[in-house]
């Protein structure tokens, strides 16, 4: 456990990071080590399993108090709490913590240990889906490709070949666990370790089933589809219950977190709920006033710009943004106009803004005479 990284570390926080920090913090670094993203590279592989492990233990308070406390070692189901409590002339104190049973009111020693043998949940899985910034707005449906582990058919996950059945363990007696005595300085001491023989299971496997090798799942390549809500946004994540790998021992399936990636659009942006664009206007139209058509996804919306209006002015349109998934209200839409100069203007055009520009008083620039008066 040595080797290991603290795993607050791992996440990017400090210890008195919130349950949604820690959330967060996760989300951020699995998405940046991600399989998807780093395709055959072992070292982004290693420290996503790395996020993934930290994550599990700092999302759970339990375990996260007993890191807190004894480190690695707390959150170790065969260190007994022994290794993050340090050494003692060679002496686990795990040792000491199996003599009370777990008196110590946190499960230490072999009270504390998971056991292999017992109801597992499968592994959870994560997936990127990429969507257009329309389908954002109002919502699709997306079938997606994983590989995982599914439960084998032939055997139903069981791990046998038909007709045989598991046998219990002749070495632990189902218990998944034997008793080893340690001689220390203190004495004679009991300590309980998992099963070398059926792995903590408590059952052997005589006759594996043929199709997956006793695993009782195969690797498989799986469709899914997948509801994105109107209103959804880059980075959101939507859990799909059940959706993981196959748990085991009877244990519930794992979970598919689908992580949300929106594509930009050319005129749009969008911040939270509300949307964002540019509307250029003629020079006409900003000092005279005009009623203008502002672009929407499948619509468009009026608007009357007064006379006058100046270039960068900012209007808002309410309710005409991003629905909010949670509350179903929406968003509004704010638009900006910008006076477009022409670059390319004939000889005829010149002479009309000459003539115009001949026949407009002084007083039709305020801000302009006033900063031909200044003088620094």
């Amino acid at each position: 456990m040595a080797d290991k990284r603290d795993y607050y570390e791992v996440l990017g926080i400090d210890k008195s990071a919130s349950e949604a920090e820690i959330k967060k913090a996760f989300r951020k670094k699995a998405m940046k080590y991600h399989p998807d993203r780093n395709p055959d590279n072992k070292e982004a592989e290693e420290h996503f399993k790395e996020v993934n492990e930290a994550y599990e233990v700092l999302s759970d308070p339990e375990k996260k108090k007993r890191y807190d406390q004894f480190g690695h070692a707390g959150v170790d189901p065969n260190a007994g709490f022994g290794g993050g409590a340090g050494g003692f002339g060679g002496f686990d104190f795990g040792d000491i913590f199996d003599m009370f049973g777990g008196a110590f009111g946190g499960g230490f020693g072999g009270g504390g240990r998971s056991r292999r043998n017992g109801p597992q949940k499968g592994r959870d899985l994560q997936k990127t889906v990429t969507i257009e910034f329309k389908e954002a707005l109002f919502g699709c449906t997306k079938e997606i490709e994983i590989t995982k582990n599914v439960r084998c058919k032939t055997c139903n996950g069981e791990g046998t070949e038909p007709g045989t059945s598991k046998k219990t363990c002749d070495v632990c007696g189902g218990s998944g666990q034997v008793s080893q005595v340690k001689n220390t300085a203190f004495g004679r001491f009991q300590n309980v370790v998992t099963c070398s023989k059926c792995n903590g299971t408590g059952q052997i496997i005589e006759t594996p089933c043929h199709e997956c090798g006793g695993e009782g799942s195969i690797r498989n390549r799986v469709k899914i589809k997948v509801d994105i809500p109107a209103g959804i946004d880059n980075d959101n994540m939507i859990t799909l219950r059940g959706q993981g790998e196959p748990g085991v021992n009877g244990g519930p399936d794992g979970d598919l977190y689908v992580i949300t990636h929106v594509k930009a659009h050319s005129v749009y942006k969008r911040r939270d709920y509300n949307l964002y664009i540019e509307l250029p206007i003629t020079y006409d139209q900003a000092v005279l006033g005009a009623k203008v058509k502002v672009p929407g996804f499948g619509e468009s919306y009026s608007y009357t710009i007064p006379a006058g209006t100046q270039s960068g002015s900012e209007f808002r349109l309410k309710g005409k943004g991003v629905v909010n998934p949670r509350t179903g209200r929406k968003g509004d839409l704010y638009v900006k106009v910008v006076v477009e100069i022409p670059t390319k203007v004939s000889s005829k055009e010149k002479r009309a803004i000459k003539k115009m520009a001949d026949e407009m008083s002084d007083s039709a620039y305020p801000k302009k005479a006033r900063f031909d008066k200044l003088e620094l």
